[in-house]
């Protein structure tokens, strides 16, 4: 799958405090935003990529933690009226790279 070219409220990023799982209220814009911009375009799908801190001894613990956040970003989406099937979860724990903080969820759009 690959990425596509930005487009309205796309791509994103949701930030976490470490640790934490809920989603954060000042997410809610960003989401309505992409949500908005998903709905336009019903051939849009996104992929969330998403990172948990942590030492490399704990790559269980990140994961889930960024498996926890992954699924409570499209539950959001979903309750905005986008359909599962549009929105793929991939949580990487703490795999971050060096493109933005380590504990977030990285919305993208991508080819299917």
């Amino acid at each position: 799958m690959a990425s596509l070219p930005p487009q309205g409220g796309l791509p994103a990023q949701v930030v976490f405090a470490p640790n934490v799982t809920d989603m954060p209220d000042q997410a809610k814009t960003t989401l309505n935003t992409v949500a908005k911009a998903m709905k336009a375009d019903e051939q849009v799908h996104v992929q969330l990529v998403a990172y948990a801190s942590g030492l490399p001894d704990q790559a269980s613990q990140a994961r889930r933690i960024s498996l926890s956040r992954a699924i409570s970003v499209r539950s959001y989406l979903m309750e905005q009226g986008i359909k599962s099937s549009r929105i793929d979860v991939r949580a990487l724990g703490n795999r971050a790279d060096a493109g933005g903080p380590t504990d977030r969820v990285d919305i993208v759009a991508i080819d299917r």
